[in-house]
């Protein structure tokens, strides 16, 4: 398997808490929380990418959902548990594992609760 460069890496647009956008890289071996969090972005990701927290809740584009795995019973529970919960929009991002299809893909970072 060939390695990929950083030119050649899906890229996302993920906007902060302040509304600025950020393109990210976005490699094979993360999850969009990684992404996000290993870029700097304010993300906590208390529990690692576990799904037993909500600090890595993003809204989604809506262009992009159905794009996305579902959302599982656990994910949703925690969600709907938060002061920003979308319920169409809201996902965690640990939960977003890497795909190539999703280049481009727009988030933004939900609200601190």
């Amino acid at each position: 398997m060939s390695q990929l460069n950083n030119d050649e890496l899906p890229r996302i647009d993920a906007t902060d808490r302040e509304g600025v956008s950020h393109a990210l890289s976005w490699e094979p071996d993360q999850s969009l929380m990684e992404v996000l969090r290993d870029n700097g972005l304010p993300l906590l990701a208390s529990c690692g990418g576990c799904c037993s927290c909500a600090t890595c809740h993003v809204h989604v584009d809506p262009e992009w959902l159905d794009r996305l795995p579902p959302r599982g019973q656990d994910e949703l529970d925690l969600l709907s548990e938060t002061g920003a919960f979308d319920p169409v929009r809201s996902r965690l991002s640990c939960q977003i594992p890497f795909d190539a299809s999703l280049a481009g893909l727009r988030v933004t970072l939900a609200a601190d609760d």
